[in-house]
């Protein structure tokens, strides 16, 4: 596992432990080399990006029990793959950001410019 630092190289706050999140499913948006989708973004997802979602190929609000998996609502916390936030980004379809709870290594994907636009926690 990387270095559990955000995109401000501040210690990793957790994501979500309801519904339990992460590519390691410990809350937070820990990543490593395993993790081949970097799951590093802590985003609060809406109905607009769950249907976009579903449409791209990702169906996100489908319980899928078999992985211990509760399908995921409006509001709901989750460490999403950088890639699939920049695509939804480019589509204007992007959920909002939780920064302090971004792992830093989304910055190999998105640019921090782009994660501040959508910033659920600055002032």
């Amino acid at each position: 596992m990387d270095d559990s630092l955000n995109v401000f190289e501040e210690p990793l706050h957790a994501c979500s432990e309801q519904p339990l999140t992460g590519f390691f499913r410990d809350g937070c948006c820990n990543t490593g080399d395993d993790d081949q989708g970097s799951h590093t973004v802590c985003v609060e997802v809406s109905r607009e990006f769950l249907e976009f979602s579903r449409f791209r190929g990702n169906d996100l609000s489908t319980a899928r029990p078999e992985f211990g998996f509760p399908g995921l609502r409006a509001g709901d916390r989750w460490c999403l793959c950088a890639a699939r936030w920049l695509e939804a980004y480019r589509q204007g379809m992007a959920p909002r950001v939780f920064l302090r709870r971004t792992h830093r290594r989304a910055l190999e994907i998105v640019p921090l410019e782009l994660l501040r636009e959508y910033a659920a926690d600055l002032n």
